[in-house]
């Protein structure tokens, strides 16, 4: 079977649009498996990006509602600490017209698009074939950009990621807007948090309301709107069921084997410490991207060929995978009352000064080795790990 692209590409969302327009950008020919019928939709995560992604990978910023300058704490037993960064870091998205502008860009580089959910993909001496419906594409390799779903990963022996948390959210109307807030604790979302997000946009107002925790994640959604509702005046039509999705919060055992590189969600590549992965997704593309064009150039697919990719990830970010994912395991074993010592910490013990001087929204290792480094706060962090 003759090859029909040079490179197919299983997922319609930021990695593989960006991965797909930069591939084209390089002279390949590409493919791309979306198996909705609108890119974008339907937009599962909170839209909370690095305002500096959209200079940092080309991106117009005509995407952004509004800025995020303060978020509030909340603590398991109702204590509030706020903060406020020196400069603006987050912005909020409109996400289906985020997405959409990088489908425009790839398509106007001349990607193909196939609707089709990929079901099967088979790698050979000579190349990959990628089945989905009725569809089916020969091509030199594959990207998987296919979030995070991993049925495709078991036939190809990639693994799934070693954590995983389940998350709920959806958005809704709001007659006031307030502060980002994020709540801690077994009531709100026992091993995560829970969190309301201002968003504004020219015709109305809303909040995305969002859960990530261990388990019931709907039951903890209801309750958190519950919670929230009488500072923001949201309203919940009847029937309203939020956007459920897992989240990965560990990479894979392998991101790369002959022919084939997965990239953002579908390699695990996610911020331990919040789920988020938008700008991972973003990174892992264009990494993923570099390293296939000179490979296609070379005839070189190997797995040994491609595994520049995953030491190019691990030297960007490796690091800050280890440290979050670190905290991560920690967190989710602190019981409310370790939770709220922390807190009395942040009021009354100098962590703020730490805060603002190491917390990055984009990166976090300085922040962690930082708490990790602070007397009172390791006592209750190192409690956790040996309970």
């Amino acid at each position: 079977m003759p090859y029909a692209a040079d490179v197919v590409i299983i997922g319609g969302g930021p990695a593989g649009l960006h991965a797909a327009a930069r591939l084209a950008a390089g002279g390949a020919a590409v493919e791309l498996f979306e198996e909705h019928e609108m890119v974008g939709e339907p937009a599962h995560c909170t839209g909370v990006l690095a305002r500096e992604a959209f200079e940092r990978f080309g991106i117009p910023a005509t995407s952004i509602l509004n800025h995020l300058a303060t978020v509030r704490f909340h603590s398991p037993s109702g204590h509030a600490v706020e903060y406020s960064p020196p400069e603006i870091e987050a912005v909020v998205i409109d996400r289906i017209a985020f997405d959409r502008q990088l489908a425009a860009r790839a398509a106007s580089l001349g990607v193909t698009f196939r609707t089709a959910r990929a079901t099967r993909v088979d790698v050979d001496a000579a190349g990959v074939t990628v089945v989905g419906g009725e569809i089916t594409v020969r091509a030199r390799a594959c990207v998987l950009a296919c979030g995070a779903s991993y049925a495709l990963h078991r036939r190809l022996e990639l693994g799934r990621p070693r954590l995983a948390l389940q998350s709920a959210q959806a958005e809704l109307p709001a007659e006031r807007l307030g502060a980002v807030e994020v709540h801690f604790g077994s009531a709100a979302a026992p091993g995560g948090f829970a969190w309301a997000v201002p968003v504004r946009r020219h015709d109305r107002q809303t909040v995305r309301i969002g859960v990530m925790c261990g388990s019931d994640a709907r039951g903890h959604f209801r309750r958190m709107v519950e919670r929230v509702t009488p500072r923001w005046g949201v309203r919940m039509a009847d029937g309203c069921v939020p956007r459920h999705k897992v989240l990965p919060l560990g990479p894979i055992a392998r991101t790369t084997r002959d022919r084939v590189l997965a990239v953002g969600d579908a390699a695990g590549l996610v911020k331990p410490t919040t789920g988020g992965g938008i700008y991972y997704s973003l990174l892992s593309a264009e990494l993923a991207a570099d390293t296939l064009l000179p490979a296609l150039a070379a005839d070189a697919l190997s797995a040994d060929r491609l595994a520049a990719y995953e030491r190019a990830w691990r030297d960007q970010i490796g690091s800050e995978l280890r440290w979050q994912h670190i905290l991560r395991r920690i967190a989710q074993r602190l019981p409310d009352a370790d939770i709220d010592r922390l807190f009395d910490l942040a009021r009354n013990d100098g962590l703020m000064p730490l805060v603002r001087r190491t917390a990055r929204f984009n990166k976090h290792r300085d922040f962690i080795v930082a708490l990790l480094k602070h007397p009172p706060a390791r006592r209750v962090l190192l409690r956790a790990t040996l309970a």
